[in-house]
């Protein structure tokens, strides 16, 4: 009987992890030492993978009424259009960025997992823990002040930047700040010059000026302080922030009330390892980088899809435990530093000082980003929808149009992959395919055929990427893969133990 998993951190990205075990079966307890919920809006950004995503636990259809759909960015300098980003040529059901609130998205997960059974344990504070093979000791205190030991078989922390977990385990978090103070703000505002439809980016000397529409007359503000000092940043006032508005801004915008502001200091940071024994770090606890792009929470919501159907199978026997669990820091590791390169360049573009500079990169930003294969690049990073995992050591030796590792498009109106109550994966194509999933229902669920795929047997992860296709002749080549995976205590876990993972 599992001990199941600690979940450390109740933000979206725990509530992502705790909602995704939940689903398949496991075991979970998720604390976080804040009181109660935030009502602060902090990430409003969620792009199309994370919505795909989230598709599979059905919170996705909750999340879509409560916000803003954003098709557009619109990148400005000295008054005069460089380039507007076209989001709704995306390839997704989703074709668009969601502005809404953090807590609106925590909520919806929230009820999410109430709908399993589980809530999370707000003022319950992870003060220690201990490891070894057979499990994670933790310590944790209670809203009363109570201490207990509970015993669970993993941890995941999911606590942030300053994560206890991740100074428990000793490990650097290298990277360094970027030397900038930022403010930013929630505001009521009129005189916004593009449709609530838009986003907007104005690149002016003195430093960037960028606004999220989170509905006809509310948006995100963000703009820069100057050079960072010794002391912390400080949010400023409405009144503050309007002048740096008139002065950055397309003119004749009025900030008429300011719902929420904070200030802050950009940091590039990422753990060398996500993973320490059966200790795992998600989220900000393994990356932190600027907020231009708005991928932050998106990454550690990915991070925890990514693990948590792995965790699943690990924690039913699978033979490829392991190397299930070691490939979560492989995949995600490389995903966290290319976030981290690209939001930084985007930054660095958006603050250069030197007015030369300025002029060349407004002429060579208006150039590139004019032509169709560079805007393709730079909103597929945006949107998510470009991560793959063509080094993977879970990926399969396949055949086809795309390579294992690689993301499957979902289509809207069908059955997410992943969506059911236990880590399957999915299996398309023809007789193979039917005839592989009556032979491992514990392990496939046969799905249609994928319109690149015809004449191929085609293998989905339980998060929707390409593990493997083949020809539909050569679907038994796959069975010698599929058995790494086999709960402990199938008909067939005996003779596959000693199977190697293809691919490997």
């Amino acid at each position: 009987m599992t001990n199941g998993v600690l979940v450390a951190g109740a933000g979206p990205v725990g509530l992502t992890m705790a909602l995704e075990l939940t689903r398949f079966g496991v075991p979970v307890r998720i604390v976080d030492k804040i009181p109660e919920a935030s009502r602060t809006s902090r990430a409003v950004a969620v792009w199309p993978r994370t919505l795909e995503l989230l598709d599979r636990s059905g919170a996705t259809a909750d999340l879509l009424p409560l916000g803003n759909k954003v098709a557009a960015a619109n990148i400005l300098s000295r008054g005069r259009l460089v380039t507007s980003l076209k989001l709704d040529q995306i390839p997704s059901p989703y074709p668009f960025v969601l502005m809404a609130p953090q807590y609106e998205t925590e909520a919806v997960l929230r009820r999410h997992l109430a709908a399993h059974g589980v809530a999370p344990e707000f003022g319950v504070e992870l003060l220690d823990f201990d490891q070894d093979g057979g499990g994670v000791s933790a310590r944790l205190r209670s809203a009363n002040g109570a201490e207990s030991a509970e015993c669970f078989d993993w941890l995941v922390a999911c606590d942030g930047a300053h994560s206890m977990a991740r100074h428990r385990l000793g490990l650097a978090f290298d990277g360094d700040a970027m030397g900038l103070d930022w403010t930013q703000g929630d505001f009521h505002l009129s005189g916004y010059p593009f449709p609530s439809s838009q986003m907007a980016i104005f690149w002016h000397e003195d430093g960037p000026l960028l606004f999220f529409p989170m509905a006809p007359d509310r948006a995100r503000v963000i703009t820069s302080l100057g050079a960072s000092t010794g002391e912390p940043p400080v949010a400023l006032e409405r009144e503050a922030f309007q002048k740096l508005v008139d002065i950055r801004g397309p003119g004749g915008v009025t900030l008429t009330d300011a719902v929420w502001t904070s200030a802050f200091r950009i940091n590039e940071r990422q753990v060398q390892s996500y993973r320490s024994g059966r200790v795992f770090l998600a989220g900000d606890a393994a990356h932190v980088h600027s907020p231009a792009g708005g991928q932050g929470m998106n990454t550690g919501i990915q991070d925890a899809v990514n693990l948590a159907w792995k965790l699943a199978l690990a924690s039913r026997g699978a033979p490829a435990a392991p190397a299930l669990l070691d490939s979560y820091d492989a995949e995600r590791r490389s995903v966290g530093a290319g976030v981290i390169a690209a939001s930084g360049r985007m930054t660095r573009m958006g603050t250069l000082s030197d007015h030369s500079l300025q002029h060349v990169r407004d002429f060579v930003a208006h150039i590139l980003m004019g032509l169709a294969p560079i805007q393709r690049a730079i909103v597929g990073r945006m949107a998510e929808v470009s991560v793959s995992y063509p080094d993977s050591p879970l990926n399969c030796p396949s055949q086809g149009p795309a390579p294992a590792g690689s993301r499957v498009r979902p289509v809207l109106a069908e059955t997410p992959f992943g969506s059911g109550d236990a880590p399957r994966f999915s299996v398309c194509g023809g007789a193979g395919a039917a005839r592989m999933a009556t032979r491992f229902p514990d392990l496939l669920e046969a799905r249609s055929g994928l319109s690149d795929h015809d004449g191929l047997v085609a293998l989905v992860r339980p998060d929707g990427y390409l593990a493997a296709s083949v020809p539909d002749p050569d679907w038994e080549s796959l069975i010698p893969y599929l058995r790494q995976f086999l709960p402990a205590g199938s008909e067939l876990h005996s003779a596959a133990a000693g199977d190697a993972i293809v691919g490997r």
